[in-house]
């Protein structure tokens, strides 16, 4: 990629709305109403997003949190890893994991961590390349 990529966080509701449509690629399901009622709930719990831009479109997001565990203590969880699809394979995604890599520094953070989907299998090899590891499985149980 020879053009300049800008990064930026994204911190609020009206910086995160224009982000739908690259999440959109990942979580089909997700409408867009949702979407916005969601970041409403999740903003004030330390949810951030790196949003990367080329020219002026957006190519890239990558939602993220910064929290503590026991087992861990304190993260920078990636939540929502999306290239669009017309840029994938350009190095946009190893640029990105460099750029949460300093934040997560920043942050004082201990580790970084995400869930990938189990079929998700070219975002397994991206995250080993880029030396992530697998550490377990994670659970849900429907409730409705």
């Amino acid at each position: 990629m020879t053009k300049q990529l800008h990064y930026k966080k994204a911190t609020t509701l009206a910086e995160m709305l224009p982000q739908y449509k690259l999440i959109n690629q990942l979580t089909p399901q997700l409408s867009e109403l949702s979407y916005h009622n969601y970041l409403v709930e999740m903003i004030p719990h330390q949810y951030y997003q790196l949003v990367v831009i080329l020219e002026s479109e957006i190519v890239a997001v990558c939602g993220y949190w910064i929290g503590t565990k026991l087992y861990c203590g304190k993260y920078l969880e990636l939540d929502n890893f999306v290239v669009d699809e017309r840029y994938r394979k350009t190095g946009i995604g190893k640029h990105m994991i460099l750029w949460l890599e300093k934040e997560a520094k920043n942050e004082r953070c201990d580790v970084m961590m995400l869930d990938a989907y189990v079929e998700n299998f070219k975002a397994h090899a991206f995250y080993y390349r880029n030396g992530f590891v697998a550490r377990g499985f994670h659970y849900i149980r429907s409730i409705n």
